[in-house]
């Protein structure tokens, strides 16, 4: 009993860390979804509690995330690298934040790394809350639901699921990260389009 109790505050503390404390920009948020899913298909968590734990942190973190940013501002762009801070993501996720505007909340919520920073750069480029709010709800619900329940189908449609967990998260990681890699090799293509025209 005590091991399933840590296992739900643990899953909120992370899902809660990834999504808004600009530390938490390398904590496993799609890995561990998939994880909880498959988990609670085997019985080990309840499904429904499950969702909630996670669709409720996913959203209380992109808020506090709003607020550090508002907060902040733009003292964040002058904060040296640190183990757990990068000049470099904050750029990235500004960019993204640029390119999709409002809606990259919702967007970034499929993107690792990304999402971390998109709720402070929302903070930071003062997007009123209540437009804020509205699309981390949708993002944090669509996010939440969504990758954990395909966990939980996997770990229903395929027999003895919860012994294939570590190939399950390497396949999920390599796949979460594909949005990231294709997002950055189309800046990297469009500054040197831009180098090549000056």
């Amino acid at each position: 009993m005590y091991w399933l109790t840590f296992g739900y505050v643990g899953l909120a503390v992370i899902v809660f860390a990834e999504s808004g404390l600009l530390a938490g920009f390398f904590l496993p948020g799609d890995t561990l979804l998939i994880t909880a899913g498959i988990l609670a298909s085997q019985g080990h968590l309840n499904i429904f509690l499950t969702l909630v734990i996670v669709v409720v942190a996913a959203i209380v973190g992109d808020s506090v995330g709003y607020f550090i940013g508002s907060k902040v501002g733009p003292k964040l762009f002058t904060r040296p690298d640190s183990r757990f801070f990068s000049q470099k993501n904050l750029h990235e996720a500004h960019a993204f934040f640029e390119k999709y505007g409002a809606q990259s909340i919702i967007f970034a919520r499929f993107v690792p790394i990304v999402r971390t920073f998109i709720p402070t750069i929302a903070g930071v480029s003062k997007l009123s809350y209540k437009k804020f709010l509205t699309y981390n709800v949708l993002g944090g619900t669509l996010w939440g639901l969504v990758v954990t329940l395909l966990g939980y189908t996997l770990g229903r449609i395929i027999p003895n699921m919860d012994h294939y967990i570590l190939p399950v998260v390497i396949v999920v990681m390599v796949v979460s990260f594909i949005p990231a890699v294709v997002h950055l090799q189309k800046r990297k293509h469009a500054k040197t389009t831009e180098v090549t025209n000056d």
